[in-house]
């Protein structure tokens, strides 16, 4: 199978689970940012995030591959751990999630009900992450990476709703946790032949892959203390840091008030709910936007799991 043929194949695969996501113009958002601007509601996933995509698509292919395995363990911020969980339990397969000290409390509570064993640990994803590849050591647990191919395969499919579906855009604006979403986007541009530009959105308290891209090696930071725990990463994966520098425009960095404007036009333009990462993009798009005169572009809105103290906080900073 060609590029095409096997993320088509993969969207096949996710839609046996969930419905393709739409993409609107709002004309609210347009006239804020002074543009035609698309939003991919990957928030209407059945976890609320584009993650899941992934997940089914890796599990069955575990499944095939692996019949022998009966436990998989991750490490998450939550998104992810959802997504593992939910498609690890349609495999028939146990799921432990370690996620570190002080996460969402109600993705916590989204992983236990998709059937994960939670477990808390460290003071961030690495920490979280270091402890998981050692607990599937002592555990006999497969450990489900972050970045993997099969997840990227996945995650591709909306990208391809997407391109397809909003038409000729001049760019979009996708999140960069570890990768996945953006190297997804980038596989279904280039499936496509199309010259959409693909821009990456971080945040500047956790520019990892902006140094990175920069830098074109992998530049890690001491930290990663952003309100946007979907793109809370300091350490990049090189896998995915290859496919950005190589199919990425640009990588743009967005403030902690802006990702706060970003989450409040959101739900006063179109009534959505954003959590940090799913508002990143639009917060760049917005931030970018002189540039963008007379452009027709995309922002993926990939995560609507935000707490409900904290989105009362962000809404009180108005």
């Amino acid at each position: 199978m060609n590029a095409l043929e096997k993320i088509e194949s993969a969207a096949e695969l996710v839609y046996r689970h969930m419905a393709p996501t739409p993409q609107y113009r709002w004309p609210l958002l347009c006239q804020r940012a002074g543009l035609e601007v698309w939003v991919k509601h990957e928030n209407h996933t059945p976890i609320g995030a584009f993650k899941i995509r992934g997940g089914l698509v890796f599990m069955d292919n575990l499944k095939k591959q692996r019949p022998e395995v009966t436990g998989v363990i991750a490490a998450t911020r939550g998104n992810h751990g959802q997504s593992i969980a939910l498609a690890a339990r349609i495999q028939g397969l146990k799921t432990v999630v370690v996620v570190p000290h002080g996460n969402s409390v109600e993705k916590n509570r989204a992983m236990r009900a998709f059937g994960a064993d939670l477990i808390e640990h460290g003071e961030d994803f690495i920490e979280a992450k270091d402890f998981a590849i050692d607990l599937a050591h002592r555990k006999g647990l497969y450990m489900v990476p972050s970045f993997d191919p099969q997840l990227a395969l996945g995650v591709a499919s909306y990208g391809l709703e997407f391109l397809r579906g909003a038409g000729d855009l001049d760019a979009v604006y996708v999140p960069i946790g570890l990768g996945s979403g953006i190297c997804g986007t980038i596989m279904a541009r280039d499936a496509l032949g199309s010259r959409t530009k693909i821009v990456g959105v971080v945040s500047d308290r956790a520019a990892a892959y902006a140094l990175s891209f920069e830098a074109r090696e992998a530049v890690s930071t001491n930290s990663a203390n952003t309100m946007a725990d979907g793109v809370a990463v300091r350490v990049p994966d090189p896998a995915a840091l290859e496919i950005i520098c190589k199919g990425a425009e640009r990588i743009v960095t967005v403030s902690e008030d802006e990702i706060k404007s970003a989450m409040r036009a959101y739900y006063t333009d179109t009534h959505n709910l954003a959590e940090g990462a799913g508002a990143a993009p639009l917060a760049a798009l917005l931030k970018e936007r002189d540039k963008l005169t007379g452009k027709k572009a995309g922002v993926v809105l990939s995560g609507g799991n935000v707490d409900t103290a904290v989105f009362r906080e962000v809404l009180a900073e108005a």
